[in-house]
């Protein structure tokens, strides 16, 4: 009882503080506060304290029931959200003395994955239960850790890319607006205007643009990185619970739904790894292969798991 109250305290305490991180990034980008330091130090104090409020529920929720947290989609989903908490940590120490704008894709990942799994749809998943027979492993921490790890990084990297695009085509339309305003200009004041605004688009050049363009190298650099320590963890997982399934089940691959799309999610993202060893590919061309990475992740994660079929059966999605 007592360990049952202490994860329910925990669990309003960590939504309820990464809620307010999110409302001081709202502020901080529509309201045009970032000269408010106190704000963004007051964001940065609530993921830490989100991290470890996160922390202390799994560890409760692990020591009551007695086996790793990982035994089903309401545990799975804390444990994401743990992962995006994590992958902040790691960005906040790494650039401690800069700003750190990496919280603005992990806080809204963390309130999301943490709020479906605290929501009444989840209710009868709740409450621990017996691990099933083929879940009765030591490769159970291994593989569904290693595999929920390499989903919270794959996420944010990906993110991180649709970012890079929105801000990049963003730019281009602006620009083919541009060039039409222009095209149907007279040609004297067309020159006109060339000549008035040489200093101006100097200016932009040397500034707007520049930064535009140093911010686009951060994300793609941000998201490669992520994208790649995520693959890491989830070629670990798959290697890891193919041992585990031939242990469990006699066979190392058995093409089930869960299998095939983490399969499928591999081969997405060895793709982006591929294009990006060619030069002529590699920004817009990679971000668009992470981006349709992130659906094939939610497919994989979650999607398959509406159907309820398979050998994974176990985590299925149901209501109440």
């Amino acid at each position: 009882m007592i360990f049952s109250t202490l994860e329910h305290i925990l669990t309003h305490i960590s939504f309820s503080v990464v809620s307010i991180v999110i409302t001081i990034h709202f502020l901080t980008l529509f309201l045009l506060v970032d000269e408010v330091v106190g704000l963004y130090d007051s964001s940065e104090k609530g993921m830490i304290v989100t991290f470890f409020c996160i922390t202390g529920l799994l560890v409760t929720r692990w020591i009551y029931s007695g086996h790793f947290p990982l035994s089903d989609l309401y545990e799975s989903l804390i444990f994401l959200s743990w992962g995006f908490s994590l992958i902040h940590m790691v960005s906040y120490l790494k650039f401690k003395k800069r700003k750190n704008n990496l919280s603005a894709i992990t806080a809204p990942s963390a309130i999301f994955t943490q709020g479906f799994a605290t929501s009444g749809l989840l209710t009868k998943m709740h409450q621990s239960a017996i691990l099933a027979p083929a879940l009765q492993s030591q490769w159970l921490m291994m593989h569904v850790s290693m595999m929920v790890l390499g989903y919270a990084a794959l996420l944010c990297g990906s993110l991180l890319s649709v970012a890079l695009l929105v801000i990049t085509f963003r730019k281009a339309i602006k620009i083919i607006g541009e060039n039409n305003n222009f095209a149907f200009s007279f040609g004297k004041i067309q020159y006109m205007n060339e000549r008035s605004n040489v200093l101006l688009n100097t200016y932009f050049l040397s500034s707007k643009n520049y930064y535009r363009y140093q911010l686009t190298q951060q994300l793609d650099r941000w998201s490669y990185r992520i994208i790649s320590l995520g693959f890491i963890f989830l070629t670990i997982g798959i290697l890891s619970g193919a041992v585990w399934a031939n242990e469990a089940w006699g066979s190392y691959w058995n093409w089930d739904p869960k299998e095939t799309w983490a399969f499928i999610t591999w081969t997405v993202f060895a793709i982006y790894f591929h294009t990006r060893t060619n030069t002529n590919l590699e920004g817009v061309n990679s971000a668009l292969v992470a981006s349709m990475g992130f659906l094939i992740i939610w497919i994989c994660y979650f999607g398959v798991n509406l159907l309820g079929i398979g050998l994974h059966s176990y985590g299925s999605f149901t209501l109440n």
